[in-house]
C-alpha cells in the first residue's frame, strides 16, 4: 500500500522547484560597469592546533589569489560559507585562532610570502598581477557524517540580481526583493570512515558561478 504524501511535504518541494527556477544565473557578457576578479585556489585540507589540556582541534582551509585584470581598482569585500550536505551552514572565520593563521602562514611561506586572512584583508583590488592578493580562508572542522561540501566565495565579482522571494510580503502585499550576488562555488566529495577524521580526503568535483 502507497503511503499518503504529507500536504507539508508537497508544499516543500515546490515551493524549492519555485526557488530554483526563480534565481538567475551570472550573466555570459558582463556589463560595462561589472567585473569579475580571476581566482586561482587551493583544495582544502586540514590542520591541527594543540590546546593547553593536550587535545588536537581541526580547522581546515584553502588559499585563493585574487588578480584584479580589470581597466580599473575595484571595492573588495570577501566572503565565504561552507555548506556540508547534512545541512551545516558555517561562516569562514568564525573563532578561528590566530595560531591557526600563523601556522598557515608558516607552512606556506615559501609560495605565498604575504599570505593574508580573509577576514583582515584590505579592501581594494588594484590593477596588475604585481597586486594579486593571496588569501587564506579558514574554518573549524565540520560533521563528521558529512559526504559534501559546498565552498561559497563571494566578492570576487559586484554583478548582482534583483529577484521576487516566492512567499515574503512587504506591508503593502508586494513580495520582498532578494539581492543576489555573483558567487563561485567549489564543490567536493568527502571519502573515508569519519573515524579516522585524519585521513579524511577531500575530492574536488566542480567549479561553478552562481548567483547567491
Amino acid at each position: 500500500m502507497k503511503k499518503a504524501v504529507s500536504p507539508l511535504i508537497i508544499f516543500l518541494c515546490l515551493t524549492a522547484s519555485i526557488c530554483i527556477a526563480a534565481v538567475p544565473k551570472p550573466a555570459i557578457v558582463e556589463k560595462p560597469n561589472e567585473w569579475t576578479a580571476d581566482v586561482r585556489f587551493t583544495h582544502p585540507q586540514q590542520i591541527l592546533l594543540n590546546t593547553e589540556n593536550g587535545k588536537p582541534v581541526r580547522f581546515w582551509y584553502s588559499i585563493i589569489t585574487v588578480t584584479n585584470n580589470t581597466n580599473r581598482e575595484v571595492e573588495f569585500y570577501p566572503r565565504c560559507e561552507v555548506l556540508t550536505d547534512t545541512f551545516q551552514l558555517i561562516t569562514a572565520g568564525n573563532g578561528t585562532p590566530d595560531e591557526v593563521f600563523n601556522a598557515i602562514k608558516k607552512r606556506h611561506i615559501g609560495t605565498y610570502p604575504f599570505l593574508e586572512l580573509l577576514e583582515k584583508t584590505g579592501n581594494k583590488l588594484i590593477i596588475g598581477e604585481d597586486n594579486a592578493k593571496d588569501i587564506v580562508i579558514t574554518w573549524p572542522d565540520f560533521d563528521p557524517q558529512a559526504k559534501a561540501i559546498k565552498v561559497f566565495i563571494s566578492g570576487l565579482s559586484n554583478e548582482i540580481a534583483v529577484v521576487d522571494h516566492p512567499l515574503l510580503k512587504q506591508d503593502d502585499g508586494k513580495a520582498e526583493r532578494v539581492f543576489l550576488r555573483k558567487t563561485l562555488e567549489l564543490d567536493y566529495d568527502l571519502g573515508g570512515d569519519p573515524a579516522f577524521r585524519n585521513d579524511t580526503k577531500l575530492d574536488y568535483a566542480a567549479k561553478t558561478w552562481i548567483m547567491r
